[in-house]
């Protein structure tokens, strides 16, 4: 009734679900918000199929179909995330039922799309699907490797949880093949991962598993130490749970290994008390029934043992735990055998045999095979070549399967290693390249800087240099004003201490003589007109001297030239000529042009005397159809014009000659001197009148 209920019940949810899809798309309009709508109503559908396809109450064949049916709409998913998702939940629902080809398509195809779409996560379920199947298949190389893959990728997620739970599942498989060291390494490693997370229960699992582990390294104490921590952790787990009893009979089980067993038997006896343990957990209940009967047995008690041997085969029998049953029958070999019903003992333990063989318990036939060899002592040899045979195959197999495991960690380390070299190597390069990019930046910034810092000073210089040359100007005006004041002086000292007494003592004569004839009137006239011929004579010489000084006018730019010729001649002790046009109004050019033409002859001047040891400079200025040329010669040392470097007083020079809208030459060779010439157009050549130039 329940299942019948169960398939209704899933049927009906499917129908109205898929009714209600029909319904919503033919009567609703299309948009954004119909499609969004759509979209939800096929992924609950989905779920549902996934969810129906995990209820046992339905058979194989049904759940497979709603598995089929989710995996087609899933493609009608375009959520790129959610599609994986809803895929990794159909691969680990194919492995509950289990439909192993379905299972590895579809885990498969879950891994190839985590790949491409670099989901971490979805691929790290996967590998833990993959895992829990091979694990299901006796295949423990292969869930060791899809255990420890998960595991690193929830370690490099930062994920401490859930790479603690596939360190704990790589520890149960390392000890499924005895490879109790490298079990007993994880499982420490998950216990230092979950302490800070206070994960109580799977703390509790990972201790049990340090007390089975260390129990088989034969360290008793330290398994028992560890099964306490265990139940420590048991009674912190929140909720009802029978983790105690289990406990109680491991606890039991290693005192009964180290030959104590009297101190045995109490533990078992607690597990016994458990309430309703038989109807809970008949497993617990058959093996702690058949541990505490053989505890008595070898305490020296044979009381009830026979009936709780019995009793523990019947449970166990009842619920095929076929490990088991090989321990209950090898345990009632023995209690025969402390009877002396060898026959009996020697069926009991070829029953114990066919059950450990039958579960691959190794360890189970190994001592069956010494038991028997003890029993049969006419066929000892063929029981104890089998028992070498056998344990020689399982030394061989487990040294195998831990250098499996352990190429699988290595390789494992070693790809990782490798991953974290390269993410090493792209974060070296990638800090080179930044580092090269921010340096080239600020070197460009920089340069750029000074730069305008130079060109800044530079100009601050030619201010500075525009200011001295005004100012020189000044001082020449003030100069020549003064020698105008002077001169003027002069002449006029002249014409009234000279001309002026000279015409007052002839007019004083002649006065006096008006009143006078006779012989020595004329003579004293003639002498008066002798003086007044003196006086025109004296200002005939004057007004040449004057008209001479007018037609040789001294220009500022010229004498500033001349100024700056001896100012350096007494620095580079050379002699110099210096020829220019004087007929050109030099002082007519303009105050910018005058100030450049006298810093590219300053700068000249200055390159003669630090450069080539020269002894004489010849300087020219000429003036030619619009073209003003300056020519600085020396008689230096010359130098190889190409191999010139280029300072910055040469690039000053280039920029005025630019400023002026010219162009200019260097001519030299080594050993015979060298040549600047200047070139400056101008757009007007002021010369004097011919009136200016005629003598007076």
């Amino acid at each position: 009734m329940l299942k019948k209920y169960i398939i209704y019940k899933s049927f009906f949810l499917i129908c109205f679900t898929a009714v209600f899809f029909a319904l919503f798309s033919c009567n609703s309009k299309s948009g954004v918000n119909s499609k969004n709508f759509e979209n939800q109503v096929l992924l609950d559908s989905i779920n549902l199929w996934i969810d129906s396809s995990r209820n046992s109450g339905f058979s194989d064949s049904i759940r497979q179909e709603y598995l089929n049916k989710a995996e087609q709409n899933c493609k009608e998913i375009g959520n790129d995330s959610t599609q994986r998702r809803l895929i990794s939940r159909i691969s680990f629902a194919y492995s509950r039922i289990p439909d192993s080809a379905n299972f590895r398509r579809t885990n498969k195809l879950v891994l190839q799309l985590s790949e491409e779409a670099n989901d971490s996560i979805r691929g790290a379920e996967a590998h833990w699907d993959l895992a829990i199947f091979f694990n299901n298949e006796a295949f423990p190389d292969s869930a060791y490797y899809h255990f420890s893959k998960a595991q690193k990728i929830y370690e490099n997620l930062k994920k401490d949880f859930e790479s603690a739970r596939m360190l704990y599942n790589m520890a149960r498989t390392q000890a499924t093949v005895r490879d109790y060291t490298g079990s007993e390494i994880n499982t420490i490693r998950a216990i230092e991962l979950l302490k800070p997370l206070n994960q109580n229960k799977h703390l509790f699992y990972n201790y049990s598993n340090l007390g089975s582990v260390t129990k088989e390294l034969r360290d008793y104490d330290r398994a028992i130490e560890y099964y306490q921590t265990a139940a420590e952790y048991q009674e912190k787990i929140q909720g009802k749970n029978n983790f105690d009893a289990s406990l109680q009979n491991n606890i039991g089980v290693v005192y009964q290994e180290q030959g104590k067993y009297k101190e045995s038997i109490p533990y078992f006896q607690k597990v016994l008390n458990e309430a309703n343990l038989i109807d809970n957990n008949p497993k617990l209940y058959g093996l702690a029934l058949n541990h505490l009967s053989y505890s008595r047995l070898k305490a020296g008690s044979t009381n009830g043992v026979e009936n709780d041997l019995k009793e523990s085969i019947a449970v166990l029998d009842s619920i095929e735990n076929i490990p088991g049953l090989a321990r209950a029958h090898y345990n009632f070999s023995e209690f025969y055998l402390a009877k002396r019903d060898t026959a009996t003992a020697i069926q009991q333990a070829k029953l114990a045999l066919n059950f450990a063989r039958e579960s691959n318990n190794n360890d189970r036939t190994l001592s069956t095979l010494q038991l028997l060899a003890k029993l049969q002592p006419e066929l000892s040899s063929d029981y104890t070549r089998n028992y070498i045979t056998l344990n020689d195959s399982l030394q061989q197999e487990e040294r195998q399967v831990r250098n499996k495991f352990a190429r699988i960690r290595f390789e494992t380390d070693e790809f990782i290693a490798e991953n974290l070299l390269l993410s090493r190597q792209k974060q070296l390069w990638t800090g080179i390249a930044l580092a090269v990019l921010l340096l080239g930046v600020m070197s460009y910034f920089i340069l750029d800087q000074r730069v305008k810092n130079q060109k800044l000073r530079f100009q601050q210089q030619q201010q500075a240099a525009n200011h001295e040359i005004f100012n020189l100007m000044l001082a020449q005006n003030q100069k020549m004003e003064e020698g105008k004041k002077q001169e003027q002086k002069r002449i006029s000292e002249e014409l009234h201490d000279g001309v002026l007494g000279r015409m007052l003592g002839a007019r004083m004569v002649l006065t006096g003589l008006n009143k006078r004839n006779g012989e020595d009137a004329e003579s004293e006239r003639k002498k008066a007109i002798d003086a007044l011929q003196d006086v025109e004579k004296e200002i005939r010489a004057i007004s040449h001297e004057l008209s001479h000084a007018a037609y040789q006018k001294i220009n500022n730019f010229i004498y500033s030239v001349k100024d700056l010729l001896s100012t350096v001649q007494k620095t580079g002790n050379f002699e110099y000529t210096f020829n220019y046009e004087p007929n050109f109004d030099w002082d007519s050019l303009k105050g910018n042009t005058k100030i450049n033409l006298y810093r590219l002859i300053q700068e000249s001047l200055q390159n003669c005397v630090k450069h080539s040891n020269c002894k004489h400079i010849e300087l020219d200025l000429n003036v030619n159809e619009n073209i003003l040329t300056i020519n600085v010669k020396d008689d230096g040392k010359g130098f190889a014009v190409k191999r010139g470097k280029k300072g910055i007083g040469m690039r000053n020079m280039a920029s005025r000659v630019e400023k002026l809208n010219g162009n200019w030459n260097i001519e030299s060779n080594i050993g015979q001197g060298t040549t600047v010439s200047f070139n400056v157009p101008l757009n007007k050549i002021p010369t004097k009148s011919a009136s200016q130039t005629a003598p007076v």
